[in-house]
């Protein structure tokens, strides 16, 4: 309290900016095509049919991802499959140098080759020590996409989640996009708490014992610290969600001191005939960080065992494969908030009302690995953006509307010439949009039925 300083003007001013235009931008959009589809169709299933100058876009990049699957045509390719018997009588497919042949003929040729021959020859073993690094501290954006790829939970709740236990004073402040703690940040009085946690105590008294490691350079955003356990905590002490979510930062926290995890990658090379094939396997040498975030760590299976050069190993099968070409899949929630932190579409405080506000409104459904599928009201309504004004759905109309925002913030633009250039602009395409909303409609009459 004793250095308590004036509010930043700017920055101050640049927030108003941004929710004056949201509110009367969205207000806009909203009001009008709620009221002209409502009562227009009988299984419309949506009370509000609403407009964000954040919430399109994201939207829009579900539904996008949904028009690459329904126009993606499987395409047939093939491939060497070959099966040899190793020194430990371990059996493994071999990889083909050539990988895909998209004609089926010339497959056949390289097959009528290779189908006799019953030995394959190891002509190199390399080895090579690698290493996956330490993550850095967490912030807000990987936070929500941790929990909705690996903890099953949708950002929204995530948040709800985070920010109960920020009240209960179990994690620090769960809002910041900075990933690099302060330089007199407490790092071991932070781990001595963590060791009266019964799950992580004995790992991180080893850690404490062999001495901790300088956390990785992150950024500074200026907001606020990255998030950390602030208290030691229990299974018996949280419920589950609550328990799985502070568990995953005290993980990621200790993380983020351990060693890199170092591994040996041995690639062995095959002819077989005149043909080359690999094989690839991995050995863990240091766990590193990997003892607290065992997802990330290198599988016992992944090993091959001791391979040298000039041995010959029997083939157990050689067979031509035939696989297709996959559409991409629809994206997880995880995905989508890597997209939305990429193009500036929300801030790490509204993206999850964002990813939310398209499920309540019934746009996209979260389906099995929480995966958004987008619903037809949801792809009517971005189709009709794109024959009207595509402009309304891309994500780089709101960052160019960002990048003004952020020079207000920094004192390089006038509020007032901002503001008022911005609401022009969409109140010509909301005018636009008006007249022209028989374009949409006439997708809405094909998926949906008139009630007259």
């Amino acid at each position: 309290m004793n250095q308590l300083v004036e509010p930043n003007e700017n920055e101050a001013r640049s927030v108003d900016a941004r929710q004056e235009l949201d509110l009367r931008i969205g207000c806009a959009f909203t009001r009008f095509q709620t009221k002209y589809f409502q009562g227009k169709y009988g299984n419309l299933d949506s009370a509000c049919v609403s407009f964000g100058p954040c919430q399109t876009p994201t939207l829009g990049f579900c539904v996008d991802r949904h028009d690459k699957i329904q126009s993606f045509k499987p395409e047939p390719y093939w491939f060497l499959s070959v099966q040899v018997k190793l020194t430990n009588e371990q059996t493994m497919t071999l990889d083909w140098e050539r990988g895909r042949i998209f004609d089926r003929e010339v497959a056949m040729v390289f097959l009528s080759q290779t189908t006799n021959i019953k030995e394959a020859t190891i002509t190199d073993v390399t080895q090579k020590e690698k290493s996956k690094p330490r993550p850095v501290a967490l912030n807000t954006v990987e936070l929500m996409r941790i929990a909705s790829s690996g903890l099953g939970m949708g950002p929204h709740h995530a948040m709800q989640i985070a920010e109960r236990l920020y009240t209960q004073g179990y994690i620090s402040y769960p809002r910041t996009e900075t990933t690099q703690y302060p330089e007199n940040f407490d790092l071991r009085g932070t781990l001595h708490q963590l060791q009266r946690v019964p799950d992580l105590s004995a790992d991180v008294q080893d850690l404490l014992s062999k001495g901790i490691n300088k956390p990785k350079k992150g950024h500074d955003a200026g907001d606020h610290p990255p998030i950390t356990p602030t208290r030691e905590a229990s299974r018996s002490e949280l419920d589950g969600d609550a328990w799985k979510l502070y568990d995953y930062i005290a993980r990621h926290f200790v993380a983020t001191v351990s060693e890199d995890m170092k591994y040996l990658q041995t690639t062995a090379s095959f002819t077989v005939g005149e043909e080359q094939f690999s094989l690839t396997g991995k050995s863990v040498i240091n766990p590193g960080f990997t003892k607290f975030m065992s997802w990330q760590a290198v599988a016992p299976e992944e090993a091959l065992p001791q391979l040298r050069a000039g041995t010959v190993v029997p083939i157990v099968q050689t067979k031509l494969a035939e696989q297709k070409t996959n559409p991409p899949d629809y994206l997880t929630e995880s995905e989508l908030i890597s997209l939305m932190d990429k193009h500036g579409i929300g801030t790490d405080a509204s993206i999850p009302v964002h990813i939310n506000n398209i499920c309540q409104r019934n746009y996209v459904t979260v389906g099995s690995g929480r995966r958004l599928i987008p619903t037809n009201l949801g792809i009517v309504l971005v189709h009709g953006y794109q024959k009207i004004d595509q402009d309304l759905i891309l994500p780089t109309m709101r960052a160019a509307v960002e990048q003004q925002l952020n020079l207000i913030a920094v004192g390089k633009a006038d509020y007032d010439a901002i503001l008022s250039h911005t609401l022009t602009v969409f109140q010509l395409k909301f005018c636009y949009f008006v007249t022209s909303i028989m374009q949409m409609d006439e997708l809405f009459e094909v998926t949906f039925t008139p009630l007259s």
